[in-house]
């Protein structure tokens, strides 16, 4: 199937939800280095991908490749899943993705 499409953007990041039916959203990490001050930032971005056939899971590291529009939100297709991620009920998703993306959420309490 990939040998027949345009190869476009990819980026990797890791599934948030896949609540929705042939959607998923994924976390983007991104660092870059800051133009005045030198220090080197990191930006988390979420997309909406098509997933046709519905294998990604919440904490796996998927693979996307831009495609043209689908909805209001959708701009990427997932190409591949690149590593299952391991979602438990003791643990929960926000411990999972923690985990899988090597980042602490910040809490909303004081």
């Amino acid at each position: 199937m990939n040998d027949t499409r345009n190869s476009r953007r990819t980026i990797e990041g890791i599934v948030t939800s896949d609540k929705m039916e042939k959607t998923i959203t994924v976390e983007v990490v991104r660092t870059y280095r800051h133009p005045k001050y030198l220090k080197y930032m990191r930006v988390n971005k979420k997309f909406h991908a098509h997933d046709e056939k519905g294998e990604a899971r919440i904490g796996d590291r998927v693979e996307l490749m831009a495609c043209r529009p689908m909805s209001k939100l959708k701009r990427w297709r997932l190409v591949r899943v690149v590593e299952r991620g391991v979602v438990t009920a003791e643990l929960g998703v926000d411990a999972a993705l923690e985990g899988a993306l090597g980042v602490k959420k910040k809490d909303g309490a004081a």
